[in-house]
């Protein structure tokens, strides 16, 4: 699988000199939120197209309107998840490539970022995801990673994918066996299993339709 995403040149750059009324049809054409403008073959910022649809004057350059420009851009060779992260963060499905010296060379597609995700072990091999949480002074990724391994499984994945100032909620992939003795080995280890699960509920089930025949067995 590939770990870095094809770097893009099919559409040239802005430049300050280009006019509102082409930048508003390349929008118009495709549906990038951001295009970088360069200037001297250098990163100068880049152009949102909410942005440029609220300027009426079409007959200026974007020169006139650089106060609009956000800036964020990825690195040659920078790893996969701090692209994912330049794109989640600025919100935006293009990101521009820079060089150390800060020269424009492309720019990345989120849909290339997604597909590399997609097939990433932790979404195309099968297996169980249990969501999780826990008191964020407790929680441990060594001891997540044992509790599955010490039951005959295997992890094939696990990110924090919430916090807040008392608690994380820990999303888990795993493949085993015996998914129920996985569960039940979180709970004795004092982690609130939120997601739902057939095993756990052929469990519970068994455990109260022994707790009513005991009681009809002392009647």
């Amino acid at each position: 699988m590939k770990a870095i995403p094809t770097l893009l040149t099919e559409f040239k750059a802005f430049t300050l000199q280009t006019k509102i009324a082409e930048a508003k049809a390349f929008f118009k054409e495709n549906t990038y939120s951001h295009f970088p403008v360069v200037s001297n073959k250098k990163l100068v910022g880049l152009i949102s197209e909410t942005d440029i649809q609220g300027i009426y004057d079409e007959d200026n350059t974007l020169e006139k309107y650089q106060y609009l420009f956000k800036s964020f851009f990825i690195e040659e060779h920078t790893n996969f998840l701090e692209i994912l992260n330049v794109f989640a963060i600025n919100e935006a499905n293009l990101a521009p490539v820079v060089t150390k010296e800060q020269n424009y060379v492309g720019y990345y597609d989120l849909i290339d970022i997604l597909h590399i995700y997609n097939n990433s072990p932790f979404l195309s091999n099968e297996g169980t995801i249990i969501i999780l949480e826990k008191e964020a002074r407790d929680y441990s990724f060594s001891e997540i990673c044992q509790i599955v391994e010490s039951n005959n499984g295997k992890v094939l994945g696990i990110f924090i994918s919430k916090t807040t100032p008392s608690t994380v909620t820990i999303t888990l992939k795993f493949n085993a066996s015996e998914v129920n003795e996985i569960i039940q080995s979180f709970r004795r280890f004092n982690y609130h299993v939120l997601s739902k699960h057939k095993e756990d509920f052929l469990l519970e089930e068994l455990k109260d339709r022994t707790e009513y025949l005991q009681k009809y067995l002392n009647i």
